[in-house]
């Protein structure tokens, strides 16, 4: 079984990596945690919230890999080995993608994005996702 310890680094390492693919691809647009905090907290321009932005992005990052673990051992799923961790991992950043664009894209944040953009925003969780995977079917800090 990971630990949920495993989980969190492991979720932590996953966003920033998946950040390294959003700012290389993605150009240099503000990520949707900042036009989160642009719309509820702040009151300026996402552009001016790129900071605090990238921290809510890390922290859900981190939170999504502790859920990760905890969800593996609910259901009773290995991640014991690369291949397996690789799989759930990967299953997981649909998952993922999935709840964003849904719930964080359209309802949220009321957004009508690109085919393209939505193309990358799958990516980027499946980038996520593979991390992830990979971390805890190596079992890193497990």
């Amino acid at each position: 079984m990971v630990s949920l310890i495993s989980g969190l680094v492991g979720g932590l390492v996953a966003t920033i990596i998946m950040t390294v693919f959003m700012m290389t691809l993605g150009g240099d647009s503000p990520p949707p945690t900042a036009l989160f905090w642009s719309k509820y907290v702040g009151n300026g321009d996402p552009g001016e919230y790129m900071m605090q932005g990238m921290v809510l992005h890390m922290l859900y990052g981190i939170i999504a890999g502790g859920v990760f673990t905890i969800g593996v051992g609910i259901f009773g799923l290995s991640v014991a080995r690369l291949g397996s961790g690789l799989l759930w991992g990967l299953a997981y950043g649909v998952l993922l993608f999935i709840g964003a664009a849904v719930f964080w894209m359209n309802i949220v944040l009321d957004l009508d994005a690109e085919m393209k953009i939505v193309g990358m925003f799958l990516f980027f969780h499946l980038v996520y996702g593979v991390v992830l995977g990979a971390w805890t079917g190596l079992n890193i800090l497990a």
